[in-house]
């Protein structure tokens, strides 16, 4: 059971970034300069030695989940969480969000919840909710049918911008734990616990998720790590932060290599840390493991590149935050 027969193709996605990134190229004198086309955010810079960091995302079929369950709130902290974790990467502040809802016909009471989520992760966050847009489309959406997106920005000092240019070959991968599958891989999850393999109700409470029911583990929101990342890049004289990786689609090594100078590749040890139930149970559901990989965070939602000298330092660092993170694996030499 994998991504693709859920109606999900990554190679393809990745495929469409580069004719993205070739159409751009073709008419590079057309446009202002900047840069970060595939990367976590995009920059721009504004002077004054400043960049503009932006970046947009949205929830995907989770929102079917929500949908199922009734439960609307936490889908609008998932949509910040997703831009603003991808934002933080580069070691820009959020400033503002702006939010999407697209609808068949407005639904108060189901977008009202969604801002109180949205309102949430903003907070999370200390970012503004600066405006959005609620547009209803019937006949382009089905009865009841709907869909978020989100769109971010943030500032960062041109000195501090984190890129993942300095990393060298023995540097150490430190994660943070999710709470679970954020906001990726949920047409696979549906194909593997609820339309197909387990054919689960979401009310059922398999053995895997400790006394939770399917739908309370599915539903739970993306964590915000903002707090977090700013605070570890600040510390310029007890560490060097080399990198950050938001792990979303794609899983731990798609994503942290997004950041690898070329050469270098990211060396994940899959035994370094306790994966939450959901993961088992997507196991027992008929996904094998190198698709596990390939789709979803296994439990770390976040991940820092240090220097080997640095990593015992940055671990007791975030430990002080409230955090449990965890040496995941190292940057490693492809040979190329």
């Amino acid at each position: 059971m994998n991504y693709r027969e859920s109606g999900v193709d990554i190679s393809a996605g990745d495929a469409w970034v580069e004719a993205i990134k070739g159409a751009l190229s073709r008419r590079a004198g057309e446009l202002p300069k900047s840069g970060g086309i595939g990367g976590f955010s995009g920059l721009h810079s504004i002077g004054g030695g400043r960049s503009i960091a932006a970046c947009t995302d949205g929830v995907g079929t989770k929102l079917l989940l929500g949908k199922a369950l009734g439960i609307y709130r936490g889908l609008g902290q998932d949509l910040v969480a997703m831009s603003v974790n991808d934002l933080v990467t580069c070691g820009a502040t959020p400033l503002f969000f702006l939010d999407y809802i697209a609808c068949d016909r407005l639904d108060a009471a189901m977008t009202g919840e969604i801002m109180e989520g949205v309102i949430d992760g903003c907070a999370m966050s200390r970012c503004a909710l600066l405006g959005g847009e609620t547009a209803e489309l019937p006949g382009i959406y089905p009865d009841g049918g709907f869909d978020l997106a989100g769109f971010a920005a943030g500032i960062v000092d041109d000195g501090m911008i984190i890129d993942g240019s300095g990393i060298r070959e023995g540097d150490v991968i430190i994660g943070l734990k999710s709470s679970g599958l954020h906001s990726n891989g949920y047409s696979l999850a549906r194909l593997a616990l609820t339309e197909g393999g387990l054919k689960l109700p979401l009310d059922s409470a398999p053995d895997e998720l400790g006394g939770e029911t399917l739908g309370e583990a599915l539903i739970r929101p993306t964590r915000i790590y903002v707090r977090q990342a700013l605070a570890a890049a600040a510390q310029t004289e007890a560490f060097s932060l080399r990198g950050m990786a938001h792990i979303t689609g794609g899983g731990l090594e798609a994503n942290i290599n997004r950041l690898m100078p070329e050469g270098l590749s990211a060396q994940i040890e899959y035994d370094a840390w306790e994966r939450p139930g959901v993961f088992a149970l997507l196991s027992r559901g008929g996904v094998q493991e190198d698709e596990m990989r390939r789709v979803f965070n296994l439990g770390i939602g976040f991940a820092f590149i240090v220097p080997e000298e640095d990593s015992d330092r940055l671990i007791g660092f975030l430990s002080e935050l409230g955090e449990t993170p965890a040496a995941i694996g190292r940057a490693v030499n492809t040979g190329r």
